[in-house]
């Protein structure tokens, strides 16, 4: 497994991630309370050719923009992708985003979204960032994912992200 920088024209190779999963649980984030769990019980499919195309365009935008790409590759397949942002955020203007963090189904629970995750936190310490701002999937899976990161939920929701995702936990991770 080798983890190394993606390239802008590197971009169609998110198309060999798999990112289906069996989904039992997913979180709301209720401001008073925090998490609550609800039943889910369903399977989450890969993604369709339309949102193949966004995900392809996002970071594609991002990397052109400043932002920057970590791929994971088992020989020449990408088995795990992150994307950290372009964009200062937060009050402060301290924070950089996970943009976009996959990694396979067959390949998940392997420690490659945390080696993603390492070389993500890395580059933004590089560049000046204080903490990574996440706006993740509300399923279990990414959200104890990120938990078990560092991550903690915000109390400072950023607008522009939380209006593109509403429905996404929204969190912190210090560096």
């Amino acid at each position: 497994m080798i983890i190394r920088e993606m390239q802008v024209d590197e971009a169609g190779k998110i198309k060999e991630i798999d990112r289906s999963e069996r989904i039992d649980l997913i979180y709301v984030n209720n401001k008073n309370d925090g998490l609550k769990e609800i039943k889910a019980g369903h399977e989450c499919p890969t993604w369709s050719l339309e949102e193949l195309d966004q995900l392809i365009n996002r970071f594609k935008f991002e990397v052109t923009n400043g932002g920057k790409a970590y791929g994971a590759f088992d020989k020449d397949c990408l088995v795990g992708f992150g994307v950290l942002g372009h964009k200062f955020r937060g009050t402060n203007k301290d924070q950089l985003q996970i943009d976009l963090m996959y990694v396979t189904r067959a390949f998940r629970r392997q420690g490659i979204g945390r080696q993603l995750m390492d070389e993500l936190s890395r580059e933004a310490r590089h560049r000046g960032a204080r903490s990574l701002y996440i706006s993740s999937t509300e399923t279990e899976s990414a959200v104890n994912f990120y938990k078990s990161s560092g991550s903690e939920l915000t109390t400072e929701l950023d607008d522009e992200l939380f209006a593109l995702e509403p429905n996404d936990i929204h969190m912190i991770k210090k560096l």
